[in-house]
């Protein structure tokens, strides 16, 4: 059996972060993806679906961190339904992707999401209640690191014709 989801999609909204009854950090994301297509009438249409993602522990608080509203990610994980009951008692169902990996897709300093690498290199002071502050012996590296260059192969000129 397989139960696998993979997406790639912006935020719709800033992360919501959670903590479970045992202090488990919960980060909620609504994560928006579209297509489009042209009907029989040849006009083009655009359509929006809108994914519920929750994500666990450190990548949790991670998300909860450095992304914000608009930031490009890619989210593999699985389908989970959950049953709960609403103010009248009655039973209601809500199915969200289970976030097994969240990878963040923004290029450094397109926005305040920045790259997974420089959060596990402690590049910022999670102290600080927003999480987006740099310490300033962080910064002064920062400034002597050279751009790593293109997130895609297909960026860099001369590589549009590989094969996968």
């Amino acid at each position: 059996m397989l139960n696998k989801v993979m997406l790639i999609g912006r935020l719709g909204r800033d992360p919501e972060l959670r903590y479970t009854a045992n202090g488990t950090p919960m980060t909620t994301l609504r994560i928006a993806t579209d297509e489009s297509y042209v009907d029989k009438e040849g006009n083009k249409v655009d359509r929006t679906e809108w994914h519920s993602v929750v994500v666990f522990q450190r990548q949790a608080e991670n998300c909860a961190n450095y992304l914000g509203k608009g930031s490009l990610v890619f989210v593999e994980g699985n389908l989970q339904t959950r049953k709960w009951q609403d103010q009248q008692g009655q039973d209601r169902y809500s199915t969200e992707v289970r976030a097994q990996r969240v990878q963040f897709l923004d290029r450094r300093g397109s926005s305040e999401a920045q790259a997974f690498d420089r959060q596990e290199s402690g590049g910022y002071d999670e102290g600080w209640s927003g999480g987006r502050q740099q310490r300033p012996q962080q910064r002064q590296q920062q400034r002597r690191e050279e751009d790593p260059g293109p997130a895609f192969p297909s960026e860099v000129s001369g590589m549009d014709d590989v094969p996968f």
